[in-house]
């Protein structure tokens, strides 16, 4: 891993902050006398918001990476394992049933449907089970939840209900307090913890399944820590900001030239270039001048992440050529 890269990365990061303290429809000046009004801003209001996207961003970042190296397969999403759409259709639940209404009631609900797919997904691909049955096994849960997910909508008890289904399905960090940093928070960095102990034996795998197993890799030891590090590090972003897709995908990509390639080395720059994404992206969808209210995280970031997701199919089609 390279210092510059971490030291780069740090600084830009806590530049951004700063920003995302000052910035927003109504500015803070920090050279004007400080009032009540800017205090109770930028106390109340940004900080929580900005530490809620560098934890979302870091896990989701740091996810991504993970995936890209156990699959070896540089289109790979935290989307994929099914967790993200498990925590989704918890969420989607407590709307339906109207548990949401408690403060700390969609978060839970949305944690249980992320740990419904890990335990879902960890049955399914078994002790013996190979990349491949791991990789079919998510995009079925992933199926399931989704499909799941729209029969909730469809079927939701009244239009306020729908409209706040759907509203929460785009992903934002409008709105969040130190209620979600403190589910957030804690649950991403066990996460990354679980991530970064896997980290060798994704060097391992990046020689091959039979080659790993020869250098002493234990397959079910590395499944259990990729479920539950994507599980906790993913599940905890969505219960508390929606559905947030592409940062676990482009973020590795651009940090991963700048690495020696190997899967550990790549997952601390990846968590600080996702908690650098998404703290910009959050920056830049509370200041642009949009007559209807703030942009949205989630769509601000399809935006992006669906042209770089075609950038990279025609690289790969050009390489296979």
């Amino acid at each position: 891993m390279k210092r510059g890269l971490l030291v780069a990365l740090i600084v830009a990061l806590v530049l951004a902050a700063g920003l995302s303290l000052l910035a927003g429809r109504v500015w803070i000046d920090p050279l004007a006398p400080e009032t009540r009004n800017a205090a109770l801003i930028v106390l109340g209001l940004r900080l929580p918001r900005a530490v809620l996207a560098l934890a979302v961003g870091a896990g989701l970042g740091g996810a991504g990476a993970a995936m890209q190296g156990y699959l070896r397969n540089p289109l790979a999403d935290p989307g994929l394992f099914g967790i993200a759409p498990g925590a989704a259709l918890g969420a989607v639940l407590s709307f339906w049933t109207g548990y949401a209404a408690s403060v700390w009631l969609l978060p839970v609900f949305a944690l249980v449907g992320a740990a419904g797919a890990m335990a879902l997904l960890a049955v399914i691909a078994g002790r013996q089970g190979g990349i491949a049955v791991f990789t079919m096994a998510g995009l079925m849960i992933s199926s399931l939840a989704g499909a799941l997910t729209s029969l909730a909508i469809s079927l939701s008890p009244s239009p306020f209900a729908m409209s706040e289904i759907v509203t929460w399905l785009m992903g934002a960090l409008a709105d969040r307090s130190w209620r979600e940093v403190v589910v957030a928070t804690p649950l991403t960095l066990a996460g990354l913890a679980l991530l970064l102990a896997a980290g060798r034996g994704l060097d391992a795998l990046t020689l091959g399944e039979a080659a790993a197993r020869s250098l002493g890799l234990d397959p079910r030891r590395l499944q259990v820590l990729m479920i539950a590090g994507v599980g906790l590090s993913v599940g905890a972003g969505v219960a508390v900001a929606g559905v947030i897709g592409f940062v676990g995908l482009m973020v590795p990509h651009l940090v991963r030239p700048l690495t020696d390639r190997r899967p550990s080395s790549l997952l601390v720059p990846s968590a600080l270039a996702g908690a650098l994404l998404l703290l910009v992206a959050d920056c830049l969808c509370r200041i642009l001048p949009l007559s209807g209210g703030e942009l949205r995280l989630g769509i601000a970031l399809s935006l992006i992440g669906a042209p770089f997701f075609l950038v990279l199919l025609l690289r790969m089609r050009r390489g296979l050529a």
